[in-house]
């Protein structure tokens, strides 16, 4: 029993029996609309220019005709003022408009917001607002990628694909990254293969996100008789319990026994507690070897190679205590393996 929950044993021996693969879905964050690509939000900088007819209010400025006279012989002059940048409060100062909150609001909104603060003061004043430099509509990007750092999205609709794309693509084998998504206070992990093979998994960056690519290769160890004790990557970003079989040597000839093929795993139960399982494959039976090419590893299996009829029992006692600890049964798991030597 590890935890208070005992340690389950099964027999692999027939379909039904093979663990449940786990299905990749979508990375459980809310998903939001897609802002305007122009909204504004602290930290961005804007650029505003006013156009005035007549006797300008911001003093004297180009003329956007060239010179020439407009309508009532009017020059139209241009004032290109200071960069603004937005505070922490989403507010900008704008001369002789004052202060104007402009957070959450798009460019052309703000051209609206400011004309109508000069009305009165300014003979019909024409404004144009842009973005000069973009904060708000962006993401970080960081980690195991060619080209780290603040990435603008240009659309709103960029993919988790899309930005490890613009940020140079990854740096590295798919299969041994990990994708971690950081949006507000939620975190989700996902690796970086997974997203690449199922679509359904590649969600839609949102403003503010922090995506970070990650060192994480997935591997097995292997222990008991198999002629070696290792731990070895996954070749591929899926791998078979019949490939982890041959790429650990198979079990020792004179030392192993293929009857006693075992897998050690932490599941997640429904309470969200772990729990320990073994899985047991008799490959001297010939479906076995069926099953081993449907049988699913996972990220730190532990597969092991029973040894010898002679000692087998009490070493699989010894090896799950060490895996599992503290334990206070195996009882079920030994009488399963001493049926088997039998």
């Amino acid at each position: 029993m590890q935890g208070g929950k005992p340690i389950r044993l099964v027999e692999v021996d027939d379909l039904s029996t093979l663990p449940v693969d786990v299905s990749v879905s979508k990375p459980a964050l809310i998903e939001l609309p897609p802002p305007p690509t122009d909204m504004i939000g602290p930290g961005d900088v804007l650029s505003i220019t006013i156009y005035e007819a007549g006797v300008p209010l911001f003093g004297g400025g180009s003329s956007a005709t060239g010179g020439k006279s407009v309508g009532f012989d009017l020059a139209v002059k241009a004032q290109a003022l200071p960069p603004a940048r937005v505070d922490d409060a989403g507010d900008i100062v704008v001369p002789y408009a004052g202060k104007l909150r402009v957070m959450g609001k798009t460019a052309f909104e703000v051209q609206d917001q400011i004309r109508t603060s000069l009305r009165g003061i300014s003979a019909d004043p024409q404004v144009l607002v842009s973005l000069a430099q973009v904060v708000n509509n962006s993401v970080i990007v960081g980690g195991e990628v060619a080209r780290p750092g603040r990435l603008v999205l240009q659309t709103n609709r960029e993919k988790l694909s899309d930005v490890v794309a613009l940020a140079g693509g990854q740096r590295g084998n798919s299969k041994d990254l990990i994708l971690r998504i950081t949006r507000g206070q939620n975190l989700v992990d996902m690796r970086l293969s997974d997203l690449f093979d199922n679509p359904v998994a590649d969600i839609g960056v949102y403003p503010g996100d922090r995506i970070t690519l990650m060192q994480s290769p997935q591997t097995f160890s292997v222990l008991g008789a198999p002629g070696r004790v290792d731990q070895l990557p996954f070749s591929r970003s899926s791998m078979a319990l019949a490939e982890a079989v041959a790429s650990a040597g198979g079990s020792n000839p004179n030392l192993g026994d293929p009857a006693a093929i075992f897998v050690f795993r932490y599941i997640t139960a429904e309470d969200g507690s772990l729990e320990p399982v073994v899985y047991h494959l008799n490959m001297m039976e010939t479906r076995s070897y069926f099953l081993a090419q449907k049988f699913a590893m996972r990220d730190k299996d532990v597969l092991y190679f029973g040894n010898a009829k002679a000692n087998q029992p009490g070493k699989l006692v010894q090896l799950i205590s060490q895996l599992f600890s503290p334990i206070l049964t195996v009882t079920s798991a030994a009488q399963t393996v001493q049926n088997n030597n039998n």
